[in-house]
C-alpha cells in the first residue's frame, strides 16, 4: 500500500479500495426488543436462490470528502442470469468512478481470481489513469470496504423481506445512507492506518 500512496501523491490520484459482497433473503440474526416474558419471533424467508451482489469502492484523497461508489446486481434464479459480477461489470464500475472523480485512480483490491483474468488485465493496461495494487492475502482489516459491508449487513439484521425487489431496495437504501455519512467512511479509512481526509 505504501507504493500506492506514493503514486497517488505524485499524480494527485484518488486511492480507491474495492471489494464485492452478496446478500440473500436469509437475514442476519441480531438481538431485538420484546415484552417481558415473550420470546421475539422474526419471520423471514430464505426460499429460492435470490441474491443481491454488490461491488463497491471507498475513495480516499487528502483534502477531499471520502466517497462511496457502488453498483448492485440482482440474481433472481432465472436461467441464463448472471449470479454475480463479471469482468464487464467491474470495468464499467471503474469507468464510472473515474468519470465521477475526474482524476487518476490508484485501485487497491484483493487477490480474487476475477481480478486477475485476461479481460481485467487488458482493461487495466488500456487505461492510463488506472494503477492497480493488490492487498496482502488474508488481510481484510486493510480494506475499508469490508467495514461498509459489515455495517450494511448489520443494518439488515432481522429484516423480513420476501422478494428480490424488496431485498435490492433495502441494500441500496443502506448504502445510499452511508454515501452521505462522510465521517463514517473517514472512520473506516483511519481503521486501515490512513489519516482522515480534511475537506478544504
Amino acid at each position: 500500500m505504501a507504493g500506492g500512496k506514493r503514486v497517488a501523491a505524485r499524480t494527485s490520484a484518488w486511492i480507491c479500495f474495492a471489494d464485492e459482497c452478496g446478500q440473500t433473503l436469509r437475514a442476519h440474526k441480531a438481538t431485538t426488543w420484546a415484552p417481558k416474558g415473550v420470546t421475539p419471533v422474526v419471520k423471514v424467508t430464505a426460499k429460492g436462490t435470490v441474491r443481491v451482489s454488490v461491488a463497491g469502492l471507498c475513495c480516499y484523497r487528502p483534502g477531499h470528502r471520502s466517497r462511496l461508489i457502488y453498483r448492485t446486481l440482482t440474481y433472481r434464479g432465472r436461467k441464463g442470469e448472471p449470479k454475480g459480477f463479471r469482468e464487464p461489470d467491474l470495468i464499467r464500475l471503474l469507468d464510472a468512478a473515474h468519470q465521477q472523480l475526474q482524476a487518476p485512480i490508484v485501485l487497491i483490491w484483493d487477490r480474487l481470481s476475477l481480478h486477475k483474468t485476461p479481460a481485467i488485465r487488458a482493461a487495466i493496461a488500456a487505461r492510463s489513469w488506472l494503477c492497480v495494487y493488490e492487498l496482502p492475502a488474508y488481510a481484510p482489516e486493510l480494506n475499508p470496504v469490508e467495514k461498509v459491508w459489515s455495517t450494511m449487513k448489520g443494518s439488515l439484521a432481522n429484516l423480513a423481506v420476501r422478494t428480490a425487489t424488496e431485498l435490492t431496495a433495502a441494500v441500496k437504501n443502506r448504502l445510499n445512507r452511508m454515501q452521505y455519512r462522510h465521517g463514517l467512511i473517514d472512520g473506516y479509512f483511519t481503521g486501515t492506518g490512513l489519516p482522515p481526509p480534511t475537506p478544504p
